[in-house]
């Protein structure tokens, strides 16, 4: 009998990162910069008050030539409300492109989680204490384009 392969089984090992604070989101924003999603894996689950999204990042974690990307989920915890700005509503297959993951705190431990997007879009989460999960979910991919993201500075 045949097992399908396991992210496990390879030689790279998926990311399993959490955030509690502004600085660890930091590092998971780098993480997630350049990720693309197309509007239809947006999930709020306003009763668990969760928030996720199912990206395709590029590794920045990783040198890989030619480069890699690999779809994770980016889950927020203890979400109150959800908002957006330049989000394009009932399109689901338009493809949005994460820049940045931030929080402002507003009353210790509550803030806002502000995931600024491409082309001037925003969504802004309200949550009542911060708590992220960034999780690989597939084996990494080569980039369709073959290239890395730049921006200009």
């Amino acid at each position: 009998m045949t097992k399908d392969a396991r992210f496990e089984d390879g030689d790279k090992a998926p990311l399993n990162l959490g955030a509690l604070d502004a600085g660890d989101l930091d590092v998971i924003s780098s993480l997630v910069q350049d990720a693309v999603f197309p509007a239809s894996e947006m999930r709020w689950h306003k009763r668990e008050g969760r928030f996720a999204l199912l990206l395709n990042r590029m590794r920045w974690e990783t040198k890989a030539t030619p480069p890699e990307r690999v779809q994770s989920v980016l889950m927020f915890a203890n979400v109150q409300s959800v908002a957006s700005q330049g989000v394009p509503k009932g399109d689901p297959d338009t493809v949005l492109s994460l820049l940045r993951a931030g929080f402002e705190e507003t009353e210790t431990p509550s803030g806002l989680v502000i995931l600024t997007l491409a082309g001037d879009g925003a969504i802004r989460l309200t949550v009542e204490a911060l708590d992220v999960t960034l999780k690989d979910v597939t084996r990494p991919y080569l980039a369709p384009s073959g290239k890395r993201p730049s921006h200009p500075e």
